[in-house]
């Protein structure tokens, strides 16, 4: 029977209630008294030198408070890089300048030139437009390849080349990998692209900048991930404010993907005009403009080689890498590529050499950064998709091959510098062949070819880092922030409690799964939980939310903080009922004696925590507050198994998705409905970028896919009715709730499935394809087929 309510229940949402009934408050509906609006002139040239910005015809037109250029930016600092990577060599990257708004030269088409602040966004944009500027177009670098080719062409002057960094991991193993590539029985070697994606979200970025003479104070209403990030790296790093004086907060958000974790121009620019202007100013991304805006995803081009014995037992790994940076770094840029995704290389198998090479590249391209999954999803592409090969050049199943190389002992030690902790990946094997009855496709493809379609089916294992901490360890990688997680716990006189989070929810569902890990804890009603997250005003300095890091690090740093909060009621408990404190116990909402049926409820104890009558006020002062800090020893790593069918017609390359199965190890579960909501929000993603999405650049560097009419979301009649299960647990062994994180799985997993899928059908037809690019458009399909 389901629970009714606490770990492992699966309660409704509570913020869907305001979310459906359309009052949820989004940084759009907020508009403060004597708003202006501010509208960005964008560059559309990708890469150009700026001779001239005339704005006296601007200046001059109804409405406008005011015009700004990159000069008036000159005195503050660029958007800055949170992660620092060093080179193969022992180099630093180079990390050029992010100028707020673009001075001396424009890097990428959308890069903003000019601002106009305005009485209205309508004679803001009319301003805009009467804006004179002078710009020389220079030559464009887009390939990767090219760019760090092309020494004469280059994104920024003051760089030596295109070439952020040349890393390698572990080099160490270098030698010893290519030993064994001279001696396997066997390499398998491919050739592939993870393409370019657009994050976008349901809500577009938003930015309300807003500034009190008075006290000196600044704010900042966005749409973001991790509010105090964004107060740490824009206070310190951009524009000089103390951070008590700058005060960052994200409502409700209406999806991130990760787009909304980074510190972006436009708020650094709502804050400083604020000030300048002595008004708020709101700034409301459209949609075409978030497609040259917001940070984009993946773009990398991969070589990656397989070497194997004779009896098909992997040797090595070794893998090239060129990885888009595009025009600038954005916030954690540099760790994707590298220290996200080269540490996942091994998977889920048991590769005793490993060694990647990443080339990160500058271009006249909007930048690049994580993407719903950051790293673990290129990592897992790449090798599911060069066993697949092998498997097919061995003549072997490919479920069989992934079988005789899985990882079956644990803790394992990867070559890869990572410690998996637990996980069993043959268990959610077995449970995939079961769930996709994969002994029955035989029959369903049968059944497809007598309809005159090929079917195939694609067969994809993945493990996921998860966590992204802890903070020692990646401070050791280059990191410029802490990562881990805080919660402060309130409890009220009456027996409420109010937790403070520095996670942050954008979809996740905090409001619900969080108050059900306390809840059960103390043994209250979930609906005296009340969770507050998102002001950096009042909730402790924390990280926010990305790399499926809420329950694993957030939610145990509220468990530690609730820990600490019953450990003192505890002690009052013991007053009220004249015992020793050790003799306490705390059971479904109250505290008794241990061996007796004395007992005092929650509630009574709480209230005697704000009316101190009863206890001694030297040995316990009064309140029931506490705040915790929880820094992880080591990351999670949810694995799984992944199985899709599809079916091919041959006359038109179209594919359809016939089925697809599911099948995540997350560790403990806290609400199963809503970890089935976000594999299935993951996979259609991932389908997402298999089949349909492709952000193409042409070698002007001009955005060829900036809007839906020539980006393809996936819509619901791509996605078929999904077939998921997370029974196969085995709990993480370092956080306190034995979880793992389950927001980016999807995404992962499916990428890989779909390709796989579409191959098997097309050689099952005879068709000698060994491989196609995502995304697979009936174009690239039929072409396929036709060699």
């Amino acid at each position: 029977m389901p629970k009714d309510g606490g770990i492992g229940a699966s309660s409704k949402r509570r913020e869907d209630v305001r979310f459906l009934t359309g009052a949820g408050n989004y940084t759009d509906d907020i508009n403060l008294r004597g708003q202006a609006y501010a509208f960005f002139l964008r560059s559309d040239v990708a890469h150009g030198t700026i001779n001239s910005v005339d704005t006296s015809a601007a200046e001059s037109m109804p409405g406008v408070v005011k015009v700004f250029t990159g000069a008036d930016f000159e005195a503050v600092g660029g958007m800055p890089c949170g992660w620092q990577v060093t080179d193969r060599h022992g180099q630093p990257m180079q990390e050029p300048r992010h100028p707020v708004l673009a001075h001396g030269k424009v890097r990428h088409v959308g890069e903003p030139i000019a601002a106009v602040v305005a009485d209205t966004l309508e004679q803001a944009r009319d301003a805009a437009e009467a804006i004179v500027f002078d710009i020389s177009e220079l030559p464009a670098v887009v390939d990767m390849k090219a760019a760090v080719a092309k020494s004469d062409v280059k994104v920024h002057d003051d760089l030596t080349s295109n070439l952020c960094y040349d890393w390698g991991f572990v080099e160490e193993n270098k030698a010893a990998t290519d030993e064994a590539f001279s001696k396997a029985a066997h390499v398998t070697t491919l050739e592939l692209v993870n393409n370019r994606l657009v994050a976008n979200p349901m809500e577009p970025r938003v930015a309300v900048g807003d500034y009190s003479r008075g006290t000196g104070d600044h704010t900042l209403y966005t749409t973001s991930q991790n509010p105090h990030v964004i107060r740490l790296l824009m206070g310190a790093f951009v524009l000089g404010i103390p951070e008590h004086k700058l005060r960052v907060v994200a409502p409700d958000v209406g999806g991130g993907f990760g787009t909304k974790i980074f510190h972006y121009q436009e708020e650094a620019f709502c804050t400083f005009a604020a000030k300048a202007c002595n008004r708020p100013v709101k700034w409301t991304s459209s949609r075409s403009e978030a497609f040259m805006s917001d940070a984009h995803g993946r773009d990398h081009v991969t070589k990656i080689e397989l070497a194997l014995d004779k009896d098909n037992n992997f040797t090595a790994i070794r893998t090239e890498t060129y990885a888009n940076m595009g025009a600038y770094l954005s916030t954690f840029a540099p760790s994707v590529p590298t220290w996200l995704h080269g540490t996942l290389m091994a998977g889920n198998y048991k590769t005793p050499l490993i060694y990647v090479n990443v080339k990160a590249v500058f271009t006249n391209t909007v930048p690049v950064d994580a993407y719903r999954g950051a790293g673990r999803p290129e990592a897992t592409f790449q090798l599911e998709r060069v066993i697949d090969k092998a498997a097919r050049e061995l003549k072997v199943d490919p479920i069989a091959l992934r079988r005789q190389n899985f990882i079956t002992e644990f803790p394992y030690a990867t070559p890869v510098a990572v410690e998996y902790d637990t996980g069993n990946y043959v268990a959610t094997m077995d449970k995939l062949e079961e769930l996709a009855d994969i002994k029955g496709f035989k029959a369903r493809r049968k059944a497809s070819e007598a309809k005159g379609k090929l079917r195939g089916l694609g067969i994809n294992c993945y493990i996921e880092a998860c966590g992204i901490a802890p903070s020692n360890l990646v401070g050791q990688l280059g990191a410029r922030a802490g990562l881990y997680e805080s919660a402060t716990v309130r409890v009220n006189a009456t027996g409420g409690l109010v937790v403070m989070t520095g996670s942050h929810s954008h979809g996740q569902g905090h409001e619900t799964a969080f108050p059900q890990v306390i809840a059960e804890m103390i043994g209250i009603p979930e609906d005296m939980i009340e969770i507050v997250h998102g002001d950096t005003a009042n909730a402790p300095m924390g990280m926010g939310t990305y790399g499926s890091r809420s329950l694993a690090v957030g939610g145990s740093a509220m468990v530690r903080a609730t820990e600490k909060i019953i450990k003192k009621a505890k002690k009052i408990a013991s007053h009220l009922l004249e015992a020793s404190e050790s003799d306490i116990e705390l059971k479904d909402g109250a505290f008794s004696v241990a061996g007796t049926d004395k007992s005092v409820a929650w509630g009574d104890v709480t209230l005697a925590a704000y009316v101190p009558h009863n206890y001694p006020l030297e040995d316990l002062e009064p309140g029931l507050e506490e705040t915790a800090f929880y820094d992880p020893s080591n990351f999670t790593y949810p694995s799984g198994a992944y199985a899709c069918e599809v079916e091919v017609d041959p006359d038109t390359g179209k594919v359809t998705i016939e089925a697809f199965t599911a099948v995540d190890d997350f560790g403990n579960i806290v609400n199963p409905m809503i970890v089935t909501g976000q594999v299935h929000g993951g996979l259609a993603q991932g389908i997402g970028q298999a089949l349909l999405e492709n952000c193409a650049y042409d070698e002007n560097g001009q955005l060829l896919s900036a809007s839906y009419m020539d980006y393809a979301m996936p819509r619901a009649d791509d996605v078929p009715f999904y077939q998921v299960d997370h029974s196969c647990q085995t709990p993480c062994t370092h956080n306190p709730l034995g979880v793992k994180g389950c927001g980016e799985a999807g995404a992962i997993g499916s990428p890989p499935s779909v390709v796989n899928a579409v191959v098997d059908a097309l050689q099952s037809a005879g068709k000698n394809v060994t491989h196609i690019d995502m995304p697979l458009s009936p174009a690239r399909v039929w072409a396929a087929m036709q060699g």
